[in-house]
């Protein structure tokens, strides 16, 4: 009897070992968010959420978006955040802060859920949603860091029509750009677009091979795109109209046929148990940044965003070496969707975005720490 006792015992602790091995526990304590300064400065602050972003010499620029308490809901502004100086030891306080300045506004009509990327030293946005909440656009802007001025750049479109759309997503190398999926808000897109920098042109290409979808998040990472998550209705890599197919892109091989290599889902579809925990990769409107050179590694993150019916927190580091995922300490401030995110000097920020009933919009901004446990004072 004792011998079945003790046996019976040892299966007892092994399988509570096991369970909280494959479900990741301690996830709240593995990273850090710490605050950094309001979006748009102190005094002028706006809540802005589904912004527009890109990146020049290691300057953010975040602009246009939706703020539900404005008299237009639909904003032109735009501001560039340069981050604070931060040490292994003083990463708090004023100086690793940062710091928000207000740019030269955009020039084209007002508009939320727009895309924004670099490419030839130049930040371009277009894309998005008026402030109708109908029409929906094709038309680009390109931004001049040097001159603070905006001018008009060329529609995505062919020789017969332009493609316009809202919620697409899109990743950029030194000279060339490329945007992809969205929805006009009647069909849903998987199509695949060249922005040459050198020539100002739009060149179509092949369609992605995944699922059509909206609000997707993408990365770039060692000379390739990635894109993941999004919304697919009726999609067939899909749970709950959520994609979970992951794609990666290579822009430097010119066989479409193996342009695009398909990665492990971010959802429990595997035999295997090293997706047994993905509840909760999976989601819409969405920010990400990557960071080089962590303790463990390469990694890609993604953060906030909504599932079919909640705004969600949840944090995810992708291994680019293992094709792994692992759960990490939820974003430090309400839950929200459109938000954005983007790397600088090699740290990852998150800022804006809204609550899913789209009644507040936000301000705060954060940088995540992946190597330091967390403290909600931070």
């Amino acid at each position: 009897m004792k011998r079945i006792n003790f046996t019976l015992f040892t299966m007892l602790v092994l399988a509570i070992v096991f369970s909280c091995t494959r479900a990741n526990l301690n996830y709240t304590q593995n990273g850090n968010w710490v605050h950094r300064s309001t979006f748009g400065g102190t005094g002028t602050a706006i809540g802005v959420g589904y912004p527009a972003s890109f990146v020049l010499n290691n300057i953010a620029y975040v602009g246009t978006g939706v703020n539900p308490g404005s008299p237009s809901n639909k904003l032109t502004q735009f501001w560039s955040y340069t981050p604070g100086v931060i040490t292994d030891t003083a990463f708090l306080g004023p100086a690793a802060a940062g710091t928000w300045t207000q740019v030269a506004s955009f020039i084209g009509p007002a508009r939320s859920n727009a895309i924004g990327f670099n490419t030839g030293g130049q930040g371009y946005v277009g894309t998005g949603l008026a402030d109708d909440g109908v029409t929906v656009y094709a038309d680009f802007y390109s931004y001049n860091a040097g001159s603070n001025t905006w001018a008009v750049a060329d529609s995505l479109n062919n020789d017969s029509a332009n493609f316009p759309r809202y919620d697409a997503a899109s990743f950029s190398f030194d000279t060339v750009a490329y945007v992809m999926t969205g929805t006009d808000g009647f069909h849903y897109f998987n199509d695949f677009w060249k922005f040459s920098a050198a020539t100002g042109q739009w060149t179509q290409l092949p369609n992605m091979p995944g699922n059509q979808r909206s609000g997707a998040l993408t990365w770039v990472y060692n000379g390739q795109g990635y894109i993941l998550t999004g919304y697919t209705p009726s999609a067939k890599w899909a749970t709950g109209n959520l994609a979970y197919d992951f794609w990666r892109f290579d822009p430097n091989t010119l066989d479409p046929s193996v342009q695009w290599s398909r990665l492990r889902d971010i959802y429990n579809t595997n035999p295997g148990t090293f997706d047994d925990g993905y509840t909760n990769i999976t989601r819409k409107n969405g920010a990400s940044f990557v960071i080089l050179g962590t303790k463990f590694g390469d990694k890609g993150y993604i953060t906030l965003g909504a599932n079919t019916s909640t705004a969600i927190n949840f944090t995810w580091e992708y291994d680019f070496a293992s094709d792994i995922w692992t759960e990490k300490s939820p974003f430090n401030g309400n839950a929200r969707t459109g938000a954005t995110g983007f790397t600088l000097n090699n740290r990852g920020f998150v800022t804006c975005g809204l609550n899913v009933g789209s009644q507040q919009a936000y301000t705060d901004c954060e940088e995540f720490f992946p190597n330091q446990v967390y403290n909600a004072n931070d």
